[in-house]
């Protein structure tokens, strides 16, 4: 039996018709009609979890491994806020979370009565469409919020945020069955053989052209730009930018000397990351690159085979030096055990020094949550992924980014298909990188929050299998241990370094591989 109440039985049965299939519930009672019915349906799933701000980046991570909607929903009050930073990352991905918020009745909004406050436009331009449903009382009322609900619905590639008042009483369910419920659909934009063909020529015969997939992988462009310089050869007259962040400060102001950008991406929008665009394609970026490397394939272009050849040599030079343990060797250690890895895996590194690690090393697709680039839910964000898929699913994260998101592990529904490898230093080492914040006193105990924590604790109460590393020998057995353990829950590594090893140990590479004086972490 399903809930009375219309306007969630008319959301229910659209998301039904829309495809949508998995749901993160947190608890509260204003929303328990909505979990109720969520529950009820049979074909869609819930993931239960408490706190609000790990649930969105958990439906976040499910909705990058299922490549569809997620719902994550919330009760009233500030419950909803507590999505935000989720959102805001999931507009910038251009993941597709749908956000439904119980409400109270709008009459009681700001009367001081209990978990009342403004939600229709609380998560502000970082969801695509906003939509508060009436409670309907007649076929017009109906039919209204069938059509916010399908307008809503029809939204791709984007956040969106579904607010729901309800009226007391709250918990009659006696509803036999889903309405039959009008569904709108929407064709999307796609790139036509014209315009494919079109973007291919503009590519091949530009003189200096450059092909910019963005994320999920930028490998060795930092090291690259680097070298380069000021080397005019090296300059790019067109580059073809098929969405996704770009990591590397350097190399976002290094292809703004290009002479223009054509960027290709699903939802039309304008993404200036260079300042120098002249296009948008609406369409499957994909599909352009895999034509243009067809046609590079039949007819290879100098520009291109110049810039290949420098990749080429910065992979040689980054394979063959040996950092001294460190973070940087904990990275180098787990990605040559990727790297014959033959059975199916994803991985997730968090934000800030991780990820710039994985740009030297990694040789494969990443996922990060560089939308907007926080350090929250990287670790809820790979757990949420791992819910809804059997292969292994790798976090590399840092200390502050776990600590501050060690909710992640706090969830019933994870399995030991997830793998852990935390590198703490005991503070946020890339504060050591910033030029003239060492003048500071204040910069290690209140810039870069120094602390003294393990996850040991964390990981026992969570029944997450344990490992630590506080040396090579034990780093490099941690590692395999991470690899192969057989674990029917999470298994960590956690790497013990010190924020002066992890600095020397990056400023060597860059020193003795490519002349550089300072640390190239701040790009």
């Amino acid at each position: 039996m399903y809930s009375n109440k219309e306007n969630v039985n008319i959301l229910t049965a659209l998301l039904v018709a829309h495809g949508i299939r998995h749901a993160v519930v947190c608890p509260g009672s204003r929303n328990a009609p909505i979990v109720h019915n969520l529950n009820e349906c049979p074909d869609i799933r819930c993931y239960p979890v408490t706190d609000e701000r790990s649930a969105g980046f958990y439906a976040l991570g499910m909705s990058q491994a299922l490549h569809a909607p997620v719902v994550v929903c919330v009760t009233s009050g500030t419950a909803l806020l507590n999505l935000a930073p989720a959102v805001a990352e999931a507009y910038y991905q251009h993941i597709p979370l749908v956000v439904v918020s119980a409400d109270r009745p709008r009459q009681w909004i700001d009367q001081l009565d209990g978990q009342t406050l403004p939600q229709p436009d609380a998560l502000g331009r970082f969801v695509r469409k906003a939509v508060a449903l009436p409670e309907p009382h007649d076929d017009e009322s109906r039919w209204y919020c069938n059509r916010l609900v399908n307008e809503a619905l029809m939204v791709r590639h984007a956040p969106v945020h579904i607010n729901i008042p309800i009226t007391e009483p709250l918990f009659h369910f006696t509803v036999a069955a889903l309405p039959q419920e009008r569904k709108i659909e929407c064709l999307p934009a796609d790139i036509q053989p014209t315009t494919l063909a079109h973007l291919g020529r503009m590519f091949m015969q530009s003189k200096r052209p450059m092909l910019i997939t963005g994320q999920p992988l930028n490998p060795h462009l930092d090291e690259a730009v680097l070298l380069v310089q000021d080397d005019e050869r090296y300059v790019p007259d067109f580059v073809l930018y098929i969405g996704g962040s770009i990591v590397s400060k350097r190399l976002k102001h290094f292809l703004r000397k290009a002479k223009e950008t054509w960027v290709v991406n699903e939802t039309g929008e304008v993404n200036d990351t260079f300042m120098n665009l002249t296009h948008v394609v609406q369409g499957d970026g994909e599909v352009v690159a895999d034509h243009v490397r067809f046609l590079l394939e039949d007819q290879p272009h100098p520009f291109v085979q110049l810039w290949d050849q420098l990749i080429r040599r910065i992979h040689v030079q980054a394979a063959a030096y040996e950092p001294v343990y460190s973070q940087m060797a904990a990275v180098r250690c787990f990605e040559s055990h990727l790297s014959v890895l033959s059975s199916q895996f994803s991985v997730h590194y968090a934000n800030s020094s991780a990820i710039r690690l994985a740009n030297i090393y990694a040789q494969h697709t990443v996922f990060c949550n560089r939308g907007v680039n926080g350090i929250e839910g990287s670790l809820s964000t790979a757990a949420g992924f791992s819910c809804v898929t059997d292969d292994r699913v790798y976090c590399v994260v840092g200390d502050l980014s776990f600590f501050y998101d060690q909710n992640a592990l706090w969830n019933q529904n994870l399995r030991g298909n997830l793998r852990i490898l935390l590198l703490n230093n005991g503070k946020g080492g890339i504060f050591n990188m910033l030029p003239g914040l060492e003048q500071s006193p204040a910069r290690d105990k209140f810039v870069a929050a120094e602390h003294h924590t393990s996850a040991e604790g964390i990981c026992q109460q969570n029944h997450v299998a344990y490992l630590k590393a506080t040396n090579m020998e034990e780093m490099q057995q941690g590692i395999a241990a991470l690899f192969h353990q057989e674990s029917d829950r999470p298994v960590l590594l956690e790497v013990f370094t010190s924020p002066a090893d992890d600095q020397t140990a990056l400023q060597t590479y860059y020193q003795f591989a490519y002349g550089c004086k300072d640390t190239c972490l701040k790009g």
